[in-house]
């Protein structure tokens, strides 16, 4: 698809990062560099709600005083981190229309610009069906992303709800909201926070990011094939490369294999989130770290060499029973799923999942099995996924599509056209984003129940056998996190400071080769090198705690 037309104004902002990327910003630029006086920000905050621009009307242009606000974590439904600097807090709407659905739409976003900014705008990503508007204070990367934030740092951070207001997947019976989602309301909301950027600093960003999970790692790498000029460094974790058609199709295969073992109750009805038990799982995630744990040169409940891990589910069948033993349809429902879908003539539909001891973690069940013994199912391939794909992935639309009638031999094909504009695992010269200069960093969970990181390792392989291993690894370096569900949790170092290493290779010229993450929730006091691959942390001696004692080869 041909790029829109852009206003002489935007194709000016466009070109500003291209006059300035020969002038080294230093790491944490002085406030005076790009800010107005504390008391003139004041004044200028007020100024911005009446800045005119295509299609633009500011809704709240509002002065937050230092320490006033903290981020907010929407999964935790909590405050987090360190009370955020004073700054402007703009909100605003771009391109409001009724749809061809009867509905209205806009694009909704919301910039913070910190008095004592520091050259740099972040945008951070959503998710899911978007359609929120989540609190822009620069989202990190990995479990503490949102209590060890850019905005803290002096970033002007960006959000958006994607053209549509409502996470609900009925947007998607709008032709055009379905294109906003894919790519024009992000394309929309980074030129417009570029110019609301220069109108409140004088200036535009020296520099530019962006750091996105699942839906936000797609949006990521959308900007790095469409829109190479407006990001110096992305960060794309889990990256929902081929959510519309492959993801969404390993999600249906997943659901209907193991619904078809659920025990049925008395009525005959059979509950998803009994196929496989807690006990069952942690077995499972057991007999992965007595194969593969010790690889890596310790045991240590990580398991890095995932590439070599071979995982048989017969072996855990008890013909006498007992607890955590599989039955053989769990064993064989089990390892089809972990092979990911296949048609009927052996077609691969999806890649195939790593054998990781994450699968026992609680962000594995609430994707693939949910907890709902009454009822419809909740487990998110079903309540996340059904949506979707019925109303926006499939062209045109079909409401009665979902994860649980899907056919793997017909419905592959209704999904095709979608997965044309909206998919990002192709492009793999990346030729804009490559010669601008622009780093890409790519951040994957091994227990990823929803985008298998064989797939994020499959398009690091395609993108060096296009350039080469050494010139790829020059612009494009993926790193795997062991044990990690979906965007963060599960037995893993799952804290890291991505932004510091993106920042890092852009403006400093240091490929990261290394970057030390710390467990949270599980395994306390672990530290460990995520390391860029194909390298894995090596145990080399030392205290088994400490990121030390491991080398990445």
């Amino acid at each position: 698809m041909s790029k829109p037309a852009r206003s002489p104004v935007l194709i000016a902002l466009a070109s500003l990062p291209l006059l300035l990327a020969c002038t080294p910003l230093a790491r944490e630029a002085g406030p005076d560099a790009t800010s107005p006086t504390a008391a003139g920000a004041r004044t200028r905050c007020s100024a911005m709600a009446a800045v005119q621009a295509d299609r633009l009307r500011i809704t709240t242009a509002e002065w937050v005083e230092a320490g006033q606000r903290r981020a907010r974590d929407p999964q935790a439904a909590r405050e987090v981190g360190d009370p955020l600097p004073a700054h402007c807090l703009l909100r605003g709407r771009l391109d409001e229309r009724i749809g061809t659905d009867g509905e209205p739409y806009h694009t909704g976003f919301e910039l913070r610009l910190p008095a004592a900014g520091n050259g740099r705008l972040l945008y951070q990503g959503g998710g899911g069906n978007d359609g929120v508007l989540q609190m822009a204070v620069g989202r990190n990367t990995g479990a503490q992303g949102w209590a060890d934030n850019g905005l803290q740092r002096g970033f002007a951070a960006v959000s958006t709800d994607a053209g549509h207001q409502s996470p609900s997947p009925l947007f998607g019976l709008d032709p055009q909201a379905r294109e906003e989602h894919a790519w024009r309301a992000h394309w929309r909301t980074a030129t417009t926070a570029r110019l609301l950027f220069e109108r409140f600093y004088g200036r535009a960003p020296q520099r530019s990011y962006f750091i996105g999970c699942s839906g936000g790692g797609r949006q990521g790498m959308m900007f790095t094939q469409r829109f190479p000029e407006l990001f110096d460094g992305v960060i794309a974790q889990a990256p929902a490369m081929r959510v519309s058609q492959g993801a969404t199709i390993a999600a249906a295969w997943t659901v209907q294999k193991l619904l078809a073992v659920a025990a049925p109750d008395a009525s005959g009805y059979r509950h998803l989130a009994t196929a496989l038990g807690d006990a069952q799982l942690q077995r499972v995630a057991q007999e992965v770290l007595d194969r593969c744990d010790a690889a890596d040169g310790l045991v240590d409940g990580l398991v890095a060499e995932t590439a070599l891990c071979r995982i048989d589910p017969r072996r855990l069948v008890c013909p006498a029973g007992g607890d955590g033993c599989l039955s053989p349809a769990q064993a064989q429902a089990l390892t089809a799923v972990m092979a990911g879908p296949f048609n009927r003539d052996g077609r691969r539909l999806y890649f195939p999942w790593p054998w990781d001891p994450g699968i026992a973690a609680p962000g594995w069940r609430a994707w693939t099995l949910g907890s709902a013994t009454r009822g419809e199912p909740d487990a998110r391939h079903v309540t996340l996924m059904s949506g979707a794909l019925g109303f926006e992935f499939t062209t045109p639309p079909d409401p009665t599509l979902t994860v649980l009638n899907f056919d793997f031999e017909r419905d592959p094909l209704r999904l095709e056209p979608f997965h044309r504009v909206y998919g990002t695992a192709d492009d793999v010269l990346l030729k804009g984003f490559r010669e601008r200069g622009g780093k890409l960093l790519l951040v994957h969970g091994m227990a990823d129940p929803i985008f298998s990181a064989l797939e994020t390792v499959d398009y690091q392989q395609r993108v060096d056998a296009a350039h080469g291993a050494a010139a790829a690894s020059r612009f494009v370096r993926t790193f795997l996190v062991p044990g990690m569900n979906h965007c963060a949790g599960g037995p893993a170092t799952d804290a890291f400071d991505g932004l510091a290493a993106i920042v890092d290779w852009v403006e400093q010229g240091r490929a990261p080769e290394r970057i030390v993450a710390r467990a949270t929730s599980r395994l306390p006091g672990l530290a460990r090198p995520l390391c860029p691959y194909p390298k894995i942390a090596r145990y080399r001696g030392g205290d088994t705690a400490s990121a030390d004692s491991f080398a990445c080869r």
